[in-house]
């Protein structure tokens, strides 16, 4: 594989009367309707950071843990996922990316009700665990199913719907912190962790009438079947016929080759892309894989999931003593992460993705350099400050708004 197949470059001679980039990129209903339930898987991640970080106070009152048994069950999910994730991989390449979302929704549906019949520690860890691997599955596979699915044009608006998803998850997870929050200290966590089972068995019914990816489709060696997604998911025919193309090269078949079912060359199946990728990359294929793998390291490494699943104490630290005042405003970081994830979604395809990034962490190191002075100076006080706590507030706010703008899709 040369490193134009990793770089997405187009090798073929254009198709007269195509433009492969329009100014005003179309929306193909159809992709738009399966990228969207592909995506919905992701609500399950945002699901479970969101709930956990309300729910973790309850846990710890009833379960009488310590403070350090509670960081590792809210975050120990991140390394079971890694576990999920890897696992996705290779599952999608064996059963299909339609079939590896209802697996997932599948794990989650167990590991969600594992954790509401928890009656111990060790219970609930259990439940993390299984779910964790729901979650890293969701994690890879929705992103990957869309990109594959989307026409070039709008694939920007539709890939950043996962991301979209897992904000709406976030705040489906406060909402439910709130919810559950007068019910006896017994019940409520459970039923804040439990519920989350409910969307992941319509999730799964809903994949079933998707179609498959037209890029698996062609790794099996099913032309005809690829075609057919790709003339449903595609802007005009002439485009459907370029990235058939284009997958076809990929996977190693003849372009003149037009039969519906075809014997796929072995090495397309990944064998030694590993070894292309970290021990003899062409040059541009090592500078997309450093700004791609950088990009992720410092996306997560920014503290976004710190001041999600901790918001509660970060406004308890803030002065906000209620727990029902403390589940309140999650709700709204819950709702900022939403809309700003939204404007994000309706810019990427209009302007450069560079700016929307760098204007993002821009603004993330101001937002985290101003809470952490006003927790300085609330902390140091032996008054209540009121400009210092309404300014930590606003800060989380807006934190977590330029992430959902930039650095999170």
């Amino acid at each position: 594989m040369d490193a134009n197949q990793f770089s997405g470059q187009q090798t073929q001679t254009p198709i007269p009367g195509f433009d492969p980039s329009p100014q005003k990129p179309k929306r193909n209903k159809y992709a738009f309707g399966c990228a969207i339930l592909a995506s919905m898987t992701s609500i399950l991640l945002g699901y479970d950071v969101g709930v956990m970080s309300g729910a973790g106070q309850f846990i710890q009152d009833d379960l009488k843990i310590s403070d350090v048994q509670l960081e590792i069950v809210m975050g120990i999910i991140e390394l079971y996922s890694l576990l999920g994730a890897y696992a996705a991989g290779r599952t999608s390449d064996w059963v299909g990316r339609r079939y590896t979302i209802v697996i997932a929704a599948a794990i989650f549906f167990v590991g969600a009700l594992l954790m509401g019949f928890a009656t111990n520690y060790a219970f609930l860890m259990v439940g993390r665990f299984v779910a964790g691997v729901g979650v890293g599955y969701a994690l890879l596979i929705a992103p990957v199913y869309t990109a594959e699915l989307a026409p070039a044009a709008s694939r920007g608006f539709l890939t950043s719907f996962p991301e979209v998803f897992i904000n709406t998850g976030v705040l489906l997870g406060y909402v439910s912190n709130y919810a559950f929050s007068k019910f006896p200290l017994n019940l409520g966590w459970r039923f804040m962790l439990g519920i989350g089972a409910i969307p992941s068995v319509f999730l799964a019914m809903g994949v079933l009438a998707m179609p498959e990816s037209p890029r698996w489709l062609v790794l099996q060696g099913r032309l005809g079947d690829a075609k057919r997604v790709l003339d449903k998911t595609s802007n005009s025919e002439e485009e459907a016929q370029l990235r058939l193309a284009d997958i076809k090269e990929a996977a190693g078949i003849p372009e003149e080759c037009n039969d519906d079912v075809v014997q796929v060359p072995k090495r397309s199946h990944g064998e030694g892309v590993w070894k292309e990728l970290f021990l003899h990359p062409t040059p541009t294929v090592k500078h997309i894989l450093i700004a791609g793998v950088g990009i992720h390291f410092f996306q997560q490494s920014s503290g976004i999931d710190a001041v999600v699943l901790y918001s509660p104490k970060i406004f308890e630290k803030a002065g906000i003593t209620s727990k029902s005042d403390k589940l309140l405003a999650t709700v709204a970081v819950g709702f900022s992460k939403t809309v700003f994830i939204l404007v994000a979604t309706f810019l990427l395809d209009r302007i450069r993705r560079r700016p929307l990034l760098l204007s993002s962490v821009g603004g993330m190191i101001v937002s985290l350099a101003t809470l952490g002075t006003c927790l300085t100076i609330i902390d140091h006080s032996e008054k209540k400050v009121i400009w210092a706590v309404a300014l930590a507030i606003a800060s989380v706010l807006s934190f977590v708004a330029l992430f959902s703008m930039g650095l999170g899709p």
